[in-house]
This record gives structure tokens, C-alpha cells and sequence, in this order.
């Protein structure tokens, strides 16, 4: 499963999940950091990408979809870039379990 990371985090967190074994891309480097949040949503639905995200309206599109795709909901606020990489290092494998067992909505606070 590729992880299609939104323009509010930064780029360099498609390399730290990688070193992860993690499949990741950010919007930018598809051309999509300029598309709508329905843009975006619906490329992730059509690839199959789960949404990593700061956005709240991603979390109100997959209220109302069913079938969309899965979003990993960044709650940090405003932080420095080191601080993204560490929340995910916090919660990696619980992260990974939930998408696995189909969570829709996975928050990282």
C-alpha cells in the first residue's frame, strides 16, 4: 500500500518512511500540490493510497464516503519537521496495524 503524503507535511517524510520499508509520495512529486482536496482524494482512491494528512477535510470526505480511501489524520499543529518524523516513529506499528485491519481514520496526535 503506497502512502500519499498531503502538502502540510513536509517532504522529507516520504524518505523517513521509506527507511522504514514504507511505500510513500508526496502530492508534489505526482504534480498534485496544487490539486483540491477532492482531487487529491480521488487520486488516492483510484491507486490505492492511503492519505497521510494534517487537513481536516479529509477526515469530513471519509465521513462521507465508504468506500475512499484510508487517511492517517496528522493532529500536531504547527511544528518543526523533525517533529512528524518522531510521531510516526512513536506509533509505526500500531499505524501499520490499524490500516492493515481497515481502520478508515488513523490519528497521529
Amino acid at each position: 500500500m503506497k502512502y500519499l503524503i498531503d502538502n502540510q507535511l513536509p517532504v522529507g517524510l516520504v524518505g523517513h518512511l521509506k527507511g522504514h520499508g514504507i511505500d510513500a509520495v508526496h502530492v508534489s512529486q505526482l504534480g498534485l500540490d496544487c490539486a483540491s482536496d477532492q482531487e487529491i482524494w480521488d487520486y488516492a482512491k483510484i491507486n490505492n493510497c492511503v492519505i497521510v494528512s494534517k487537513d481536516e477535510d479529509f477526515f469530513h470526505l471519509s465521513g462521507t464516503s465508504e468506500d475512499g480511501p484510508q487517511l492517517v489524520w496528522v493532529r500536531l499543529g504547527n511544528c518543526r519537521n523533525f517533529v512528524p518524523f518522531a510521531a510516526f516513529d512513536y506509533v509505526l506499528s500500531a499505524l501499520l496495524q490499524a490500516i492493515d485491519k481497515g481502520s478508515k481514520v488513523v490519528e497521529i496526535r
